[in-house]
């Protein structure tokens, strides 16, 4: 039975340049002299390095343990000797450095013992945990863990699972040339996706510029007598991307702030379900991946190589000409210059381009917008790039977020078909990082206003739970001298003095001890009265300074300074009271 296709608004249709590196097998790319394999390789945590220098890795060993749920593995490309584990230069456009393991291969290139899963006998949550310790993610750019997307909803029933062979990216082959080679492995890897998700129907879609491919997968489905519905879909860019697959073959239009599993969809790339299938039936971990190196070179060819080979060792094999200027990684359309060939191979790494001035010409001046609307009816998700240019480069990015820029994937049909010239998509990034950075910062200032609002409320909640102990002392106090059970200046049991604060008390209580609040006059009078007596306790304390080499006369005047303080305090009853100060005075209201 044929298969309804829908159509997808938009797209471009640019020259493909595939056929120059599918004219040769896949080839197998020799060891490099040094691995530099990166511990980030996928979308969420970094892998925790598992080993250390010095010591001996198999081929196949995990040297990186996945962080998380969120993450994926990583493992040695082959056997040798780890020599570091360093900051080396990523392959990304910033040209930063990421965490790798660096190893020396020691030329047996000797596995690990490796142990073939029933998964038929595992739970699927079990599987997928193995699926995530073998590296498996997504091969087609994106390198989003596989495991998680495998993850059902509990709510929806997966209806479709949609495989993407399309391809759509120019000069991009290492798809259709493991569909041609490799379609038995691959359509068994299907399998075991669809029986982790309990898809309903499974769809292959490849575009019709890939005969052999398709012819291949066709075969291999009736070989393995399965009901896959290998289809051919129009060629036209891009309808290799998820969204635009998944509405070609099933007429679903997945918004952008939703899954598309959350429509009964899922859908993963031909490479990703290969590797799967390697992993669970031999054993064997991603530590390879298949890659187009094409463009100005005289051997334009895919190659199965080793994750961690450097690119200036991977891209020599091709021998590219001399009038080459750049490496492109990904395609003309999304993918990006490598700043630096000292860059491993990675999981992400589906295809290498040599670029040259005859090849890519230079990007012609920019010229002003005539609002020509090519870049709406090119769009495949129905923006409107030209409004969006306007307010990124007028910095207005509120409007950019009402006009849905993050609905942009970021394809480059508007730039391609721009007559003014102008990298939309340079603009568009730019956008989304100024936003993306402003959230940042709005989040960081909100945490530390709720940081600054929590401790001040601490503090106030401190200061009266304070008060509250003070106010009952001072309570209990005056009651006990009321009834003529205390001295004047002696301290009550849980008094400032008697436990050794010096906090004045903001409140006091009724002679009964009930909490109660005096007005602000009295609460002036307490804390200044509870000041005197600490003062005088204090000064009663002290010893005398400076009396070693007193003259007869200053010690006779001492002594009889001495005797009349005694004398008043044996007429009062109470200690004698120091010369008065100004805080006296304050107190009796002088």
């Amino acid at each position: 039975m044929l298969q309804r296709l829908f159509s997808f608004k938009g797209g471009v249709k640019p020259q493909t340049g595939k056929s120059p590196s599918v004219q040769e097998a896949i080839g197998l790319a020799p060891l490099p002299e040094r691995f530099y394999v990166p511990l980030h390789q996928s979308i969420g945590g970094a892998a925790n390095p598992l080993v250390r220098p010095g010591e001996t890795v198999g081929k196949g060993q995990l040297i990186g343990g996945a962080d998380g749920w969120m993450s994926s593995a990583v493992h040695a490309p082959t056997s040798g000797r780890v020599l570091a584990i360093e900051d080396h230069v990523a392959t990304h456009p910033s040209g930063l450095s990421t965490l790798s393991v660096v190893i020396e291969p020691d030329g047996s290139d000797e596995w690990v013992e490796r142990k073939p899963i029933d998964y038929r006998r595992l739970p699927p949550e079990r599987v997928r945990e193995m699926l995530r310790d073998a590296g498996v993610v997504g091969l087609g750019g994106a390198v989003f863990p596989s495991h998680a997307k495998l993850t059902p909803a509990k709510s929806v029933t997966v209806e479709d699972l949609v495989i993407n062979g399309a391809e759509c990216e120019p000069f991009m082959t290492c798809d259709d040339m493991l569909m041609r080679e490799r379609a038995d492995e691959t359509v068994r890897g299907i399998a075991i996706f669809r029986e982790l998700l309990a898809a309903q129907r499974v769809l292959i879609g490849i575009e019709d510029n890939k005969p052999e491919a398709i012819a291949a997968m066709r075969a291999a489905v009736e070989r393995l007598q399965l009901d896959y519905a290998v289809v051919a879909v129009p060629t036209r860019y891009p309808a290799g991307g998820a969204k635009q697959l998944i509405r070609v073959l099933t007429g679903k239009e997945v918004p952008a702030s939703r899954r598309s599993t959350e429509l009964g969809v899922q859908c993963f790339n031909v490479a990703t379900v290969y590797t799967a299938y390697r992993a669970l039936e031999f054993g064997e971990p991603v530590i390879s991946r298949t890659v187009t190196l094409t463009g100005n070179v005289a051997h334009p060819r895919n190659w199965d190589v080793r994750i961690g080979t450097p690119l200036r060792e991977f891209v020599a094999l091709a021998e590219p000409r001399h009038d080459t200027n750049a490496f492109l990684m990904g395609g003309p359309m999304m993918g990006f210059a490598l700043p630096s060939l000292d860059a491993p191979v990675v999981k992400a790494t589906n295809c290498i381009i040599a670029g040259s001035a005859g090849l890519f010409p230079p990007n012609p001046p920019e010229m002003p917008c005539i609002r020509c609307g090519a870049c709406a009816e090119a769009c495949p998700h129905e923006l409107q790039p030209f409004e969006l240019y306007w307010f990124s480069r007028a910095r207005i990015f509120g409007k950019t977020q009402e006009y849905h820029i993050f609905d942009c994937i970021e394809c480059g049909c508007c730039s391609y078909v721009c007559p003014s010239h102008i990298p939309l998509v340079q603009y568009f990034r730019f956008a989304k990082s100024e936003i993306w950075a402003r959230e940042r910062e709005k989040k960081a200032a909100d945490a530390a206003k709720a940081r600054f609002e929590l401790r001040n409320a601490r503090e106030e909640r401190e200061k009266e739970e304070k008060a509250e102990r003070l106010a009952k002392a001072a309570a209990a106090k005056a009651a006990e001298r009321k009834a003529g059970a205390l001295p004047a200046g002696d301290e009550a049991e849980g008094s400032p003095r008697a436990r050794g604060a010096h906090d004045t008390p903001p409140a006091t209580v009724d002679a009964a001890g009930s909490a109660g609040t005096l007005d602000a006059e009295a609460l002036k009078r307490a804390t200044i009265q509870a000041a005197m007596e600490r003062a005088r306790a204090q000064r009663a304390e002290q010893a005398a300074r400076n009396i070693d080499s007193l003259t007869p006369a200053q010690a006779k005047e001492i002594a009889a300074v001495d005797a009349r303080r005694a004398r008043l305090a044996s007429a009062t009853g109470a200690p004698p009271a120091p010369p008065e100060s100004p805080l006296d005075k304050a107190a009796s209201g002088d």
